[in-house]
């Protein structure tokens, strides 16, 4: 004969069950917090780098080229207020007022300057019309009666081409540094006369300092003022020959104009 169980074993598996039930709701419920728990790898961020924000830097810091310049605006010939501000910039924190003044340089030494327009032949007549007469009374050595100032040796060359028709048969002597030596150009200058010298403000100058050359029967100093090389610079936009051409200057030139025995031309 069956026997009905107890009913406490009834409550017991009854309680099994709904902790069993209640157990696998739990654990349903518990994947999707572990997934919220879980760390996060860590991401590292690289920046790329701002080429566009550094080529714009560099864009804004170029200076401003000549050509620039030029492009905007036709040259200009030279005029005697442009050597005189030259020489006012160059000396003017290192110079007192009154040596400044020393250094100014009288209107009545200037030549009419080039207005673009003239060979050097037909300039240098211009500006020297008694030139024949002058040359044939010059007899000093270790002297000339005209310097030619330029900014480099092919340009000088290139001058001593074009005054063909103006020197005629006088003497020109090249005066810069490329191939020739200082002493080969001192021994020609004491040997014989010459009428024209034509070449670098530094090495004309060096011949001045080693008393290779005198200044002493100089009537004309003309400066080619306006020709500007492959750059674009004229010889005065060049650090070093506008250093040594206000050295030329200064080295008793300026003196010599002042009592008026010397003219300046800009070419």
């Amino acid at each position: 004969m069956w026997k009905g169980g107890d009913p406490s074993d009834d409550d017991e598996v009854e309680k099994a069950t709904t902790t069993t039930r209640a157990m696998k709701q739990d654990m349903a419920s518990k994947p999707a917090a572990s997934k919220k728990r879980k760390q996060p790898a860590e991401c590292f961020l690289t920046q790329p780098e701002k080429q566009g924000e550094s080529t714009e830097k560099t864009k804004r810091r170029r200076k401003k080229k000549i050509s620039d310049v030029l492009a905007k605006s036709s040259p200009k010939p030279g005029v005697p207020e442009d050597l005189q501000n030259l020489l006012n910039r160059h000396f003017g924190t290192k110079r007192s007022v009154i040596e400044l003044e020393e250094l100014k340089l009288p209107d009545s030494c200037f030549l009419p300057a080039n207005d673009l327009t003239h060979s050097f032949s037909s300039y240098l007549k211009e500006i020297c019309p008694k030139w024949v007469k002058l040359r044939k009374t010059h007899k000093e050595k270790k002297s000339v009666l005209m310097l030619i100032l330029c900014s480099s040796a092919l340009r000088s060359l290139e001058l001593i081409k074009s005054m063909t028709a103006f020197k005629g048969d006088c003497k020109v002597l090249k005066l810069f540094a490329k191939h020739i030596k200082i002493k080969d150009q001192m021994s020609l200058l004491e040997k014989g006369v010459t009428h024209l010298g034509v070449g670098t403000p530094a090495r004309i100058k060096a011949l001045v300092e080693q008393d290779g050359l005198s200044l002493n029967s100089l009537k004309y100093l003309i400066l080619d003022w306006n020709w500007r090389d492959q750059k674009l610079r004229r010889m005065i936009d060049i650090p070093e020959i506008k250093k040594e051409t206000i050295d030329l200057l200064e080295m008793g030139i300026i003196k010599l104009c002042q009592e008026g025995s010397v003219k300046l031309g800009l070419f």
